[in-house]
């Protein structure tokens, strides 16, 4: 998937969504097979763009359809560093798990939970302004 390449703002929150629910659960259930699913679709999303996870398949197949077409478009680039970012922290929440750090998995596991929830409830991408506040304050370098 390109730079340049845009999706329809309404899967990402949808999947904000999915993630949520299924976030949660693992919080409840400590069952940390499914934060490991969680972080491979994390990983998917973040190395091969969001539409490559089962969720964005979901919703094109089962929601989409059922919606009326939108023009609005959404950067991929700040939605696959805001899966990176989800990786990392349901990464951290696995290896917690399967290592006895509880603690450590249940605070990684929250605030991923936390970042979803935020997309999934207000469309308050938390990992996406991160990217943006970062674009603003790199340096740029001058091509010749």
């Amino acid at each position: 998937m390109s730079a340049g390449a845009s999706v329809d703002p309404r899967g990402p929150r949808f999947a904000a969504a999915v993630t949520t629910v299924v976030l949660a659960v693992v919080l409840l259930t400590d069952w940390w097979p499914l934060l490991a699913a969680q972080t491979v679709v994390f990983a998917l999303g973040a190395f091969r763009g969001p539409s490559a996870t089962p969720y964005s398949a979901l919703y094109r197949a089962l929601v989409a359809p059922r919606l009326k077409p939108t023009t609005e478009r959404e950067s991929v680039a700040p939605l696959r560093f805001a899966q990176a970012v989800g990786l990392g922290f349901a990464l951290v929440g696995t290896v917690g798990y399967v290592t006895g750090l509880t603690g450590l998995a249940l605070v990684a596991t929250a605030f991923a939970l936390l970042a979803a929830f935020l997309n999934a409830v207000f469309d308050f991408c938390l990992g996406c302004e991160v990217y943006l506040l970062l674009q603003r304050v790199t340096p740029r370098t001058k091509r010749a």
